[in-house]
Order: C-alpha cells, then sequence, then structure tokens
C-alpha cells in the first residue's frame, strides 16, 4: 500500500507542474490590462512603466512564469493589485470557507444519493425506483443558482426561518458550530448538494442494479445468506466507484461553487474568483486558480489510495 501511494505521489509532480503552466496562461491570454485595476484613467505612460515594471508585466511570459513558480514553490503567490494584501493569506481564508460549505454539501448529497440510488436498484422498475430515478435527473438537471434564490425567497424572504447572506453574525472569521452560525450555512449547504445527489443517486443505482444481477449474489442467496449479509457484499462492491464519484464531487464543489457563493454572498474562493475577474486582478486570480487546481489533484490522489484500501484489486491491476 505503501509503495502504491508513493508512485500514485510521483504521478502527482508532472500533473502539478502542467497544471500550473496552465494556470499561469489562462489569466494572461484573456483581454485587458490587470493595471487598470489600481492606476487612474490619467496616469502617464512614465507611471505606468513603473507600475508594469514593478509588477513584473514588462518582462517576457516564460520569464514571468518561472519567476512566479519560483515564489509559488517557496509560499509567496504575490500580493492582491486590488488591495494589496497577501494572496496566499487572502486564498487561505476562501478556502477554509468554501471547504467547510463543500463538505457539509458534500455529505448531505452523498447521504440521500446512496439512499436514492440503493432504494432504486433493489426496487428496480417499481414506484420508489421511479421516483428516486426522478429525484436524481431533478438535482442534476435544475440550475442550482436558481435552485439558491427561490430557497431564499421561500426560506428567507416570506418564512424568515433562514438568513439569505453572509457567513454569520460577525462573519467567517468569528465561525463558531452553533445554531446562530449554522443558520447561514443551511441554504447554501443545500443547494450544492443537489447536484452531486443527483450524480451519485444514479451512479448507485446503476451500480447496485449490476451488482444484484451478478452470480455471485445468486450464490450468497442460494447458500441461504439473509438480506442483510447479501447487503453488506453489495455496499463491499459498490464503495470503491461511490468513493470515486464522492472525491470527484467534492473537487468540482471547490472549484465549482462561483455561482452560490455569489449568489448568498459565502466569502469563499468561488466569491473570491468573481471579485478577481471583475477586478481584473492577476496574482489573486492566478494564486486562487491554482490552489483549487492543487486541491483537486491531491483529493485525487487521497481518492485512489482509498479506492485501494477498500478494493486491493486495483492495486494488483
Amino acid at each position: 500500500m505503501l509503495l502504491f501511494a508513493l508512485k500514485r505521489l510521483l504521478y502527482v509532480l508532472p500533473v502539478a507542474f502542467g497544471v500550473s503552466i496552465v494556470c499561469f496562461l489562462l489569466v494572461h491570454i484573456t483581454p485587458g490590462d490587470p493595471l487598470t485595476a489600481v492606476l487612474p484613467t490619467d496616469a502617464s505612460a512614465e507611471v505606468q512603466a513603473q507600475m508594469r515594471a514593478f509588477y513584473g508585466f514588462d518582462k517576457p511570459l516564460p520569464v514571468q512564469y518561472f519567476i512566479w513558480l519560483g515564489k509559488v514553490l517557496i509560499g509567496d503567490l504575490g500580493n492582491s493589485i486590488a488591495s494589496g494584501r497577501p494572496v496566499l493569506t487572502e486564498v487561505m481564508r476562501a478556502v477554509s470557507n468554501t471547504l467547510m460549505l463543500a463538505m457539509v454539501a458534500t455529505m448531505i448529497g452523498f447521504f440521500f444519493g446512496c439512499l436514492f440510488g440503493f432504494v432504486a436498484g433493489y426496487f428496480r422498475n417499481s414506484p420508489l425506483d421511479r421516483i428516486a430515478s426522478a429525484l436524481s435527473v431533478l438535482g442534476v438537471s435544475v440550475p442550482h443558482y436558481w435552485l439558491g434564490m427561490v430557497l431564499v425567497i421561500f426560506f428567507s424572504v416570506q418564512l424568515n426561518w433562514l438568513p439569505s447572506t453572509g457567513a454569520g453574525p460577525g462573519g467567517s472569521s468569528e465561525w463558531k458550530w452553533d445554531w446562530e452560525h449554522i443558520r447561514y450555512l443551511i441554504l447554501p449547504a443545500v443547494t450544492m448538494s443537489v447536484i452531486p445527489m443527483g450524480v451519485v443517486a444514479r451512479t448507485i443505482r446503476a451500480l447496485v442494479a449490476d451488482i444484484l444481477s451478478q452470480d455471485f449474489v445468486q450464490a450468497l442467496a442460494a447458500k441461504g445468506l439473509g438480506d442483510g449479509g447479501i447487503f453488506r457484499h453489495v455496499v463491499k462492491n459498490a464503495a470503491p466507484t461511490a468513493l470515486a464519484v464522492m472525491g470527484l464531487q467534492l473537487g468540482y464543489l471547490l472549484g465549482g461553487s462561483i455561482l452560490i457563493e455569489t449568489v448568498f454572498a459565502w466569502p469563499g474562493t468561488g466569491f473570491l474568483l468573481n471579485l478577481a475577474i471583475f477586478q481584473r486582478d492577476l496574482p489573486l486570480l492566478q494564486g486562487t486558480i491554482l490552489v483549487l487546481a492543487m486541491f483537486f489533484v491531491l483529493l485525487n490522489l487521497l481518492v485512489d489510495v482509498l479506492q485501494t484500501a477498500f478494493d486491493p484489486r486495483i492495486q494488483r491491476g
């Protein structure tokens, strides 16, 4: 297992290098000048040249990349052009907020996705199967930002049960796991959980239906094994794939929550990306994208190792 984990870790290094190149180039090929966020409209050419040299934008792209990569390797993501604060501080604060939201949303989505998937798989072609399948299709079809606005209108505006925006009475810097703060987490977490719930439910439904049709299940039933024992075997065989799907969904939620965080004004990476894009803040945009991409790469590594722990056949393959 340790050798397998080390080999997977070596595979991550070239992937991480390629991700850094893509993150650097993506924000440079977009039109516009990042210095417009800090320079007045009537700035002279001399001032513009000084600012360009200060931020290193006067150098060729390959030189800019290696300078940027060298700083990244020592943990320096630069300073935000708009605010002047260190990018790493801004990004890590936002990442902690997004990670908290994504973890809660993933747990909700995984729980209900597994529930609907197992029900649909065990009771194929029954009314329960059709209801569970319809809910899973609805989950992946409904635009989550639209669902978020509907939930805000219903639960915040009309019923006044839950707050509509923010990350707590004192903001995310004073977050506590009490009801007063959790109330701010419910609506965005439920909204984010809908898509992973649908994906997991559809995947589990197909897995369970396939496993129940295999010969070993019929052999276990013929030997007199009860429904509980058969269920344990089904869960054990479905766990590696379900774990991989859950890991991928968590990665997608970390990087794809920009619309939901904007709707609920949740101070996470999506909200930060939206701010960086509109302000044309290249260091902040690069740092946020890079950190999210590295999270996704490391999450895939963790899922690979956990899959092997659940199913040793993967390691032998």
